[in-house]
C-alpha cells in the first residue's frame, strides 16, 4: 500500500505535522520566511519602547568652511 500524503486544506495541522516530519527543510524554510513580515511589524515598535534611537545619518558631502577661502602662495612651478 502506498503512503498517502495529506492535503493541506483538508487538515492544515495534520499537514504541517506531516511536512515537519517528512520534509523538514521545506517546512522550516517556510516558517522562517513567514517570520520576516511579522518581524517587520513588531521589531521597530519594540526597539522604540526599549529606548533605542537610530543614529543620525552620516554626511554625504564635505562641509564647506564659513568665510572666504585663503589663496595659497609659494607653490608656483
Amino acid at each position: 500500500m502506498a503512503k498517502v500524503t495529506p492535503q493541506f486544506w483538508a487538515g492544515p495541522l495534520r499537514y504541517l505535522r506531516w511536512s515537519a516530519r517528512e520534509k523538514p527543510a521545506y517546512f522550516w524554510s517556510c516558517i522562517i520566511g513567514a517570520t520576516g513580515p511579522l518581524m517587520l511589524a513588531t521589531v521597530p515598535p519594540t526597539l522604540k519602547r526599549l529606548g533605542y534611537e537610530r543614529a543620525s545619518p552620516i554626511p554625504m558631502t564635505y562641509p564647506i568652511p564659513p568665510g572666504p577661502r585663503k589663496t595659497v602662495t609659494g607653490y608656483d612651478d
